[in-house]
């Protein structure tokens, strides 16, 4: 319960933060100070991240949060953009979505999902069963592309499959 007060013994007591509720701007509340599954602690609780006199006014705060939703918006459209094209696209998505959790609990919550996906991926790769499998299909890969390779330059000898000439 998110109460003031206890009335059971009748004495203030301060409020515990609810985890998933709200950002923390609105009920002052700085957010989760625990640690991460992982074990190791989160830098910042989850909120706001906006200027103190930002925050204390209402409307000045809602600007701020469509400013920083719309420039947010453009990177992440960049980055998709950037997908088919030349370019590093996901990492500029990522970059939105990082502009986006100065603000959103929403995307800070993805961005705190995808840390963790990322870092058990990185662990999964170095473990030594998943490196040996990995190495032994890229081996088996490369064998049955030299072999197919091979085939071709048998059957056709060395010659590119257009005509060029003509």
């Amino acid at each position: 319960m998110n109460a003031e007060r206890d009335v059971r013994d009748g004495g203030a007591v301060p409020a515990a933060p609810v985890p998933g509720t709200g950002n923390g701007a609105e009920s002052g509340v700085a957010g989760e100070a625990g640690e991460a599954e992982g074990g190791a602690p989160e830098g910042r609780g989850l909120g706001s991240r906006a200027p103190g006199f930002i925050r204390a006014s209402r409307p000045l705060h809602l600007s701020w949060q469509v400013g920083v939703f719309v420039i947010g918006l453009a990177v992440v459209v960049a980055g998709i953009i950037m997908l088919p094209l030349p370019g590093p696209g996901w990492l500029v998505i990522f970059g939105g979505m990082a502009i986006w959790a100065t603000e959103f609990v929403w995307a800070q919550l993805v961005l705190r999902w995808t840390r963790r996906k990322v870092t058990e991926a990185a662990q999964r790769a170095l473990d030594p069963k998943v490196r040996r499998r990995n190495i032994i299909l890229t081996v088996v890969g490369l064998v049955i592309v030299a072999v197919l390779v091979g085939i071709y330059v048998w059957k056709f000898g060395i010659t590119m499959p257009w005509k060029i000439h003509e």
